[in-house]
C-alpha cells in the first residue's frame, strides 16, 4: 500500500475522500432530479443526461477507447448495449419514481440493490447467499416496513416507492452483468457505449411516451440541473470512483459508497425541506445497517480468514524448517559420535 501511495503521490485518505465525494455527488443528484422531474419528464432526463455524458466521456478518452475498440469491436458493442439497456431501465424507473415519492425515500430504497444482488446472483451465477446476506435482507425488509409506516396500524408504499424498488432490481442486473462482462474488456469503452445506448433509449422513450420539453422555455435552474447530473453525477463521480476503488480496500470502498443514501436524505432535508417521519428515520437506519452487513462484513471476514490462513501457512513452514534443522543437528551429532 505504501508503494502505491508513493507511486501515485496521494495518501490513502485522499482516495477515501474521493469515494465520499462521489457518494455526495450522487446523493445530491437524487435531489436535483427530484426538483427537475416535474418540469423535465423522466425519460427525457435519462436521454439527455446519458447521451451528453457519453459524448463528453468519449471525447475525453478518445485515444484510449479507440485502441480498445479496434481490438474487439463486436464484443464491446454487444456487451455495452446490454449494459446500456439495464442502465436505462434502472435510471428511467428511478426518475419516474421520483414523481411520486420523496428524495429521502428514493435515496434509501435505491440502495437496496446492494442486498438484492447476492440473491439475484444465486439465480444467475449459482452462488449461494451467505448468512450476512440473509441478515442484511431481514434488516432491509424491516427498514422498508418502517419507511412505509404511516401511523398507528397503517402501512403505505406509494406507486413511486414501488417503481423505485423496481429500479433497484434493474440496477442489480446492471451490476451483475458488469462484473460478468468486465474481464477482457475496456471498462471505459463499455461505459461510453452503455451511456450512449441508455441515452438513445431515453430519447426514443421520451418521444413515444412523454411530451417533448420546450427547450427554449426552460429556466436557468433546469439547465443547471441538467448540467449537474450530466457532468458531475455521471462523468465526474464515475471518474472519482474508478480512480479510488483500485486503491482502497473493497470492504471500505463499499462502505464509503453506501453513504450516498445518507447524503441523499441530508440534502433532501436541507434543500427540499422534506421532513420524514420518525419511523422513516428508523427505516433509513435499518437499511443502512443492512447495506453495511451485506457489503462490508463479508469482505472483512474474508480478509481475516485470508490473514489467518497466511499466518497458519507461515507457522507450518517455520515448524518444518525447525524440524529440518533439528534433524540436521542430530545427523551431525551422530556423525561426530561415530
Amino acid at each position: 500500500m505504501l508503494s502505491q501511495i508513493r507511486q501515485n503521490g496521494l495518501p490513502s485518505w485522499a482516495y477515501k475522500a474521493a469515494l465520499l465525494l462521489a457518494a455526495a455527488i450522487w446523493g445530491m443528484g437524487t435531489v436535483v432530479i427530484k426538483s427537475t422531474v416535474d418540469e423535465f419528464p423522466p425519460a427525457w432526463i435519462v436521454g439527455v443526461r446519458f447521451t451528453l455524458a457519453g459524448i463528453i466521456l468519449g471525447i475525453a478518452t478518445a485515444p484510449r477507447i479507440s485502441r480498445a475498440f479496434a481490438r474487439n469491436k463486436r464484443g464491446h458493442l454487444r456487451d455495452g448495449a446490454v449494459l446500456g439497456v439495464f442502465l436505462f431501465l434502472s435510471y428511467w424507473f428511478n426518475s419516474t419514481g421520483l414523481t411520486d415519492t420523496t428524495a429521502s425515500n428514493s435515496s434509501f430504497l435505491t440502495t437496496l440493490y446492494c442486498v438484492i444482488i447476492p440473491f439475484l446472483g444465486w439465480i444467475i451465477i449459482r452462488k449461494r447467499p451467505t448468512r450476512y446476506n440473509i441478515a442484511a435482507a431481514i434488516l432491509c425488509v424491516t427498514g422498508v416496513g418502517c419507511v412505509a409506516y404511516a401511523g398507528i396500524g397503517e402501512f403505505s408504499l406509494r406507486f413511486g416507492d414501488f417503481i423505485t424498488l423496481a429500479s433497484a432490481l434493474w440496477l442489480s442486473f446492471h451490476v451483475l452483468y458488469t462484473a460478468k462482462y468486465a474481464p477482457g474488456r475496456s471498462m471505459m469503452l463499455l461505459t461510453v457505449i452503455q451511456f450512449i445506448v441508455a441515452g438513445l433509449l431515453g430519447l426514443i422513450t421520451g418521444l413515444i411516451t412523454e411530451p417533448m420539453p420546450d427547450f427554449s422555455q426552460l429556466g436557468a435552474d433546469t439547465w443547471m440541473s441538467l448540467i449537474y447530473i450530466t457532468v458531475f453525477a455521471s462523468c465526474v463521480a464515475l471518474g472519482l470512483q474508478n480512480a479510488a476503488v483500485a486503491r482502497v480496500d473493497p470492504a471500505q470502498a463499499a462502505l464509503f459508497l453506501a453513504t450516498e443514501s445518507v447524503f441523499g436524505v441530508t440534502f433532501s432535508i436541507l434543500l427540499l425541506g422534506e421532513a420524514p417521519a420518525i419511523s422513516a428515520y428508523l427505516g433509513f437506519a435499518l437499511i443502512f445497517v443492512g447495506i453495511v452487513v451485506s457489503e462490508y462484513l463479508p469482505l472483512r471476514a474474508e480478509k481475516i480468514a485470508a490473514q489467518k490462513a497466511r499466518a497458519t501457512a507461515e507457522a507450518a513452514a517455520l515448524d518444518c524448517k525447525q524440524v529440518e534443522t533439528q534433524a540436521t543437528d542430530l545427523e551431525e551429532a551422530d556423525a561426530f559420535m561415530r
